[in-house]
């Protein structure tokens, strides 16, 4: 296995809905429910060109995890500090991808000055955000319909654990 972690392009649009789109109906059935009507509501802007707006617009830093030469997760940082997307598709979990993708979300949003992350989970991905250290903060109805959990996390050297991260030399001073 040989997996890159790399800047999304415009050409990855494509492979990349169809890691969200496999992970939302695949791996998310504990919250959608498979709900028809959630699963339209969820997937309706999972589409190659709104994925392509997402990874060109300058606010965004977009990621995508390449096994094998094949688009297995992809991540995407707002500028104002949400982590706006981390899926995966569902044979590539539980391998690395999703730990590489949120480390290197993290230093991004450490050279940005972005003093702590946000972002809100679905039930499935509750356990692996707890993992990487991420503080539960409530529950928040999404727009289509699912039950989501609120997370956040410092980062940088105030940070509990700091002198454990290794990949994030942020300074906040």
């Amino acid at each position: 296995m040989s997996l890159e972690i790399r800047l999304a392009a415009s050409t990855d649009a494509f492979a990349a809905c169809n890691v969200l789109r496999r992970s939302i109906a695949e791996c998310c059935v504990l919250d959608h429910k498979n709900d028809p009507a959630i699963l339209d509501a969820w997937l309706g802007n999972k589409t190659p060109q709104m994925v392509a707006s997402w990874f060109s617009s300058p606010t965004n830093f977009s990621l995508v995890a390449v096994e094998d030469g094949v688009v297995v997760g992809v991540a995407l940082l707002t500028a104002a500090g949400k982590l706006a997307l981390c899926y995966l598709l569902p044979e590539a979990r539980s391998k690395g991808a999703g730990k590489a993708l949120l480390a290197r979300v993290e230093q991004q949003a450490c050279s940005w000055g972005v003093k702590a992350l946000q972002l809100h989970s679905t039930a499935t991905g509750e356990g692996f955000f707890a993992s990487q250290g991420y503080i539960h903060s409530g529950k928040v109805r999404s727009p289509y319909g699912v039950e989501t959990i609120f997370f956040w996390k410092q980062l940088g050297e105030g940070a509990p654990n700091a002198g454990r991260k290794r990949f994030c030399n942020c300074n906040n001073n």
